[in-house]
C-alpha cells in the first residue's frame, strides 16, 4: 500500500520535505513503518526516539496502518 506520511521538526529535515509517501506492505504496524524509516533514512536510529500518530492520536507500534490512515512522524520535543 502506499501512504502518505507527514513530517515536522527533525524529521522534516531527515526526510528532505514535510511530506512524502512510502510503500508498505498490507497490514503494515507502526513499528514495522519505525523499522522501514529506519532503513530508509538511517538518521532516525540516531534519534532519542520518535513516535507516530495516526489520524490524530499517538499510536503503539502493534496500531495497524491502512492506506487511508493521516500518518504523521512526531520528532522528540526539547524546550525550556
Amino acid at each position: 500500500m502506499d501512504i502518505e506520511i507527514l513530517a515536522f521538526g527533525i524529521a522534516k529535515d531527515i526526510v528532505n520535505g514535510s511530506s512524502f509517501k512510502m510503500q508498505l506492505p498490507a497490514e503494515s504496524t507502526v513499528g514495522s513503518l519505525k523499522a522501514h524509516l529506519c532503513a530508509t533514512y538511517p538518521e532516525f536510529e540516531r534519534l532519542a526516539s520518535f513516535a507516530i500518530a495516526v489520524n490524530e492520536a499517538y499510536r503503539q507500534d502493534d496500531y495497524t496502518i491502512s492506506d487511508k490512515d493521516e500518518v504523521v512522524i512526531i520528532p522528540p520535543v526539547s524546550g525550556g
